[in-house]
């Protein structure tokens, strides 16, 4: 995260009101709940797990075995039966 300088961002009216709360302590202001992202949403790492289980779902359906499948994917076979016995 990359800190900014508030003079540089907020008009002097406002900096001096929040001086008298925080006066030189680094704060964190949060983006509004409904301008948030998802995790995995602006790096796409989202749509490529969704991806990647929808075909190991699929494999399971034809009959891949949970073993193959844990190799194929390099993935542990606990984690292959979450994926493949999670109700949608």
């Amino acid at each position: 995260m990359k800190y900014v300088s508030a003079n540089e961002l907020l008009p002097d009216k406002l900096l001096r009101e929040i001086q008298k709360y925080v006066q030189g302590r680094t704060i964190y202001v949060p983006s509004p709940e409904d301008g948030r992202k998802k995790w995995g949403q602006i790096s796409g790492q989202r749509n490529y797990l969704l991806q990647r289980n929808f075909e190991i779902r699929q494999s399971f359906r034809m009959g891949i075995s949970i073993e193959q499948l844990s190799k194929s994917y390099w993935l542990s076979e606990g984690t292959i039966k979450k994926i493949v016995y999670k109700r949608e």
